[in-house]
């Protein structure tokens, strides 16, 4: 998983793929930038070869050299065992909106396969069936992503409008706002029980915002035929947040904002000059974090979103920053546990579409195999297959 391999992408499909044939596969953390390592047959090399895959066949000496290497104490280094393929499930709208999702465009590229779940499904307790859950882009505050200054003439939007209504009133709710709360402590509740959490740009600060606000009108009459309620701030129940405490929140519904979580408007930065760099961790002591930051690169692109990038002085004492712009104060990938559970919040909509708008065409990965922003995510999605290990103290 170097600079020698063809498509780092779909090589992640290949490792779903064997875990789905009921066989193993050892992660080889920091070795060749996270390679993977699994016994010989002539069905896996057939794959690999249709998919693009490069790959080595290793005779029994190599291979033990290579376990003698990884395991060798003095080197940064490890080995992580993954058993078995999660089941996974992204919450995504069933109607097309005009934007596309990272996570979903990845995992067809790598395929592997997924279901799609949404508001309705939620609610009725459809989360058991599942190990992995991504938030694709969404506004779980109820505020239609705060479109309503740029787009409430748009026929998608409105549209938009009159399903999430429809679908709040079928399921009892009152506002769509009620049911995104709900829908947010269904998945808070999901990862309390031992799931596992991937979200990017506004599923990000947006969840942790509904949680904090529960019971709390944060949405102006436009939203909901009703007045917020202006002592909302006061009202914040940081409590309840996975990531952020202390957040200012942007009650002006012409805004695109939705609090001070996200350092978009206050960004100097330009194109040229916007990175961010991954951690270096202890493969042999810091494991989750080590395997969320295999890449074949450590300084990845940086990418714009509703949500772009967290103000490090909202982050909660127990946050792992995985990946910072430290001359801005500014985290862009974070982690961290919620009961049995474990969550990631990735900043940004595409990590290779610098700043997707509204309407642009999605983004063809068979012109990024080897996209290190794009491996983040499927670092995450090979995340829950690891044979559980306890942490070295």
């Amino acid at each position: 998983m170097d600079e020698v391999q063809k498509d780092h992408l779909k090589s992640y499909g290949i490792a779903y793929w064997i875990l789905r044939q009921g066989e193993e596969v050892d992660w080889l953390l920091n070795y060749r930038g996270g390679s993977f390592m699994t016994k010989y047959t002539k069905a896996l090399e057939d794959e690999c070869k249709i998919r693009g895959v490069s790959y080595e066949v290793l005779a029994d000496a190599k291979v033990n050299n290579i376990l003698t290497e990884v395991s060798d104490p003095s080197v940064n280094m490890d080995i992580v065992k993954l058993e078995k393929a999660p089941k996974m499930a992204v919450y995504s709208p069933k109607t097309k909106l005009p934007w596309d999702d990272a996570v979903t465009l990845v995992l067809k590229y790598a395929e592997i396969p997924y279901d799609v779940v949404y508001d309705e499904e939620v609610i009725k307790g459809d989360l058991l069936k599942y190990d992995w859950l991504h938030m694709h882009h969404e506004d779980f505050t109820g505020q239609y992503s705060k479109f309503y200054g740029s787009f409430r003439f748009q026929p998608w939007y409105q549209e938009d409008v009159k399903g999430q209504e429809a679908m709040a009133h079928k399921l009892g709710f009152k506002k769509v706002s009620a049911m995104k709360l709900a829908v947010a402590q269904h998945i808070h509740e999901f990862c309390g029980n031992g799931g596992f959490l991937f979200a990017m740009c506004s599923g990000t600060d947006t969840f942790d915002i509904a949680l904090s606000a529960a019971g709390t009108d944060l949405c102006e009459s436009m939203f909901d035929g009703d007045p917020a309620d202006y002592r909302a701030q006061s009202k914040l129940d940081y409590s309840q947040t996975f990531a952020f405490q202390n957040f200012k929140l942007d009650m002006n519904p012409m805004s695109h904002q939705f609090s001070d979580i996200d350092v978009t408007p206050y960004r100097q930065v330009s194109r040229d000059r916007d990175f961010f760099t991954l951690f270096d961790f202890s493969a042999k002591w810091d494991v989750v974090p080590s395997m969320l930051t295999q890449n074949h690169d450590k300084v990845i692109k940086g990418f714009m979103g509703l949500t772009t990038a967290y103000n490090k002085n909202r982050l909660k004492p127990g946050v792992t920053i995985m990946g910072e712009m430290k001359t801005q104060n500014e985290a862009r990938y974070i982690h961290g546990e919620y009961g049995k559970g474990q969550w990631t919040f990735y900043g940004g909509h595409d990590p290779e579409d610098y700043q997707h708008a509204v309407g642009d065409p999605p983004t063809d990965l068979k012109l990024h195999p080897n996209s290190p922003g794009y491996r983040l995510i499927l670092n995450n999605v090979l995340f829950p297959a690891a044979k559980k290990k306890k942490q070295k103290t």
